[in-house]
């Protein structure tokens, strides 16, 4: 594994070090929101990155009782979250550099076992159910063309968390190259080894094989949070998975936060939502948040982690009723789950506009991605 020490673009932060050692979840929680608010701040005396931009991926059928715990008060059993894509360029060490979010090989994806068999009950009409209830929006390799980038382009992949993820198209397995030449994946010591060695309630969210034979020369662990330049932070936000982390972005609209702690503004201000239930549930039990739970692998620091989010970001400049979080698994409408429809959401992004680094001047042959 590379160390931190090989990229002068990563740098180590302790603004939440020893945030969570109280004994009292009230105190670790007042602790991580002090410094939450303190981090903001110091995003918000930083120029903004040069491009945020996200698109969607595919839009898939996921359980209410996760996405949305037991704040949900309808009939629908399903929810749909919108799979997104996000390319951030910043300028660090003198140079541009791109950074992509949560680049998902959306067919080698649904070889994870929850997703695999909810397609499968569709039997000789899989493929027709999947178009219907899992539409394609588009691909990693189709956005980045629009964007007018090449994979050679990018400089560092990133997930929030692991679930689902096959890595061998990006990075190349057992010597067949990936799509992305150049790229590191940057990701936290404990999510790695967490994909390396599950247990069975983990297992069926993460994608069989997806780290088969990747190179561990191109991933670089990370043992807390860090800045990539000045304008970018991750920051460890246990919960969802051990080793989630979320993707803090300064942007020209303020400070962004993708995470999939939850599932959509909504869950972050629960009160303000019009979901059937949310505010009522809020008012019951004092929730601030609504995590997002299929695994609860932490369930106190999952909660603690999303307000730690929602602090970071502030409110958002498009509706202040609700937080900057943009987040990688988002809630959306769809009409074959009738009655849960977000009540704010930010869609695809575009700020700024992409640009090639002036170290790409030719124009070569993307080398061909490995087969899953």
């Amino acid at each position: 594994m590379r160390e931190l020490i090989d990229d002068p673009v990563i740098r180590t932060i302790d603004h939440f070090r020893g945030a969570r050692d109280a004994a009292r979840p009230e105190d670790r929680l007042r602790e991580v929101r002090k410094r939450a608010a303190r981090l903001r701040e110091e995003l918000l005396s930083a120029p903004p990155v040069s491009c945020f931009r996200s698109r969607g991926l595919v839009r898939v059928p996921y359980p209410t009782r996760y996405g949305l715990r037991d704040a949900f008060r309808g009939p629908t059993p399903f929810m749909h979250i919108v799979n997104r894509v996000f390319i951030v360029q910043f300028e660090a060490g003198g140079a541009l550099r791109t950074l992509l979010v949560s680049p998902s090989d959306v067919r080698a994806n649904a070889e994870t076992p929850f997703f695999k068999r909810l397609g499968g009950a569709f039997g000789p009409f899989q493929e027709t159910g999947r178009r219907l209830i899992a539409p394609e929006l588009g691909t990693v390799e189709s956005h980045l063309a629009d964007a007018g980038l090449l994979p050679e382009d990018i400089d560092y992949i990133t997930y929030d968390h692991l679930h689902t993820q096959d890595l061998r198209r990006w990075l190349g397995s057992r010597g067949a190259p990936g799509l992305f030449p150049r790229a590191k994946l940057l990701v936290m010591r404990q999510e790695w080894q967490s994909a390396l060695g599950l247990l069975p309630p983990q297992r069926d969210w993460y994608c069989p094989g997806g780290l088969d034979g990747v190179d561990e020369g191109r991933v670089v662990l990370l043992d807390g949070d860090v800045m990539l330049g000045d304008n970018v932070a991750l920051v460890h936000t246990p919960g969802h998975t051990e080793g989630n982390h979320s993707i803090v972005v300064r942007t020209s609209e303020g400070v962004f936060v993708t995470s999939e702690n939850g599932v959509g503004p909504d869950a972050y201000a629960p009160r303000a939502s019009r979901i059937p239930g949310l505010a009522r549930h809020a008012a019951e039990t004092g929730m601030e948040v609504i995590p997002n739970g299929n695994t609860l692998e932490r369930g106190l620091d999952q909660y603690i982690s999303m307000v730690q989010e929602k602090e970071i970001a502030g409110p958002s400049r498009q509706n202040p009723d609700f937080p900057g979080m943009v987040c990688s698994s988002e809630l959306g409408a769809h009409w074959l789950f009738p009655g849960i429809r977000p009540t704010f959401s930010f869609g695809d992004l575009t700020l700024g506009a992409p640009v090639r680094p002036a170290r790409a001047t030719a124009h070569p042959k993307p080398a061909a991605a490995a087969t899953a």
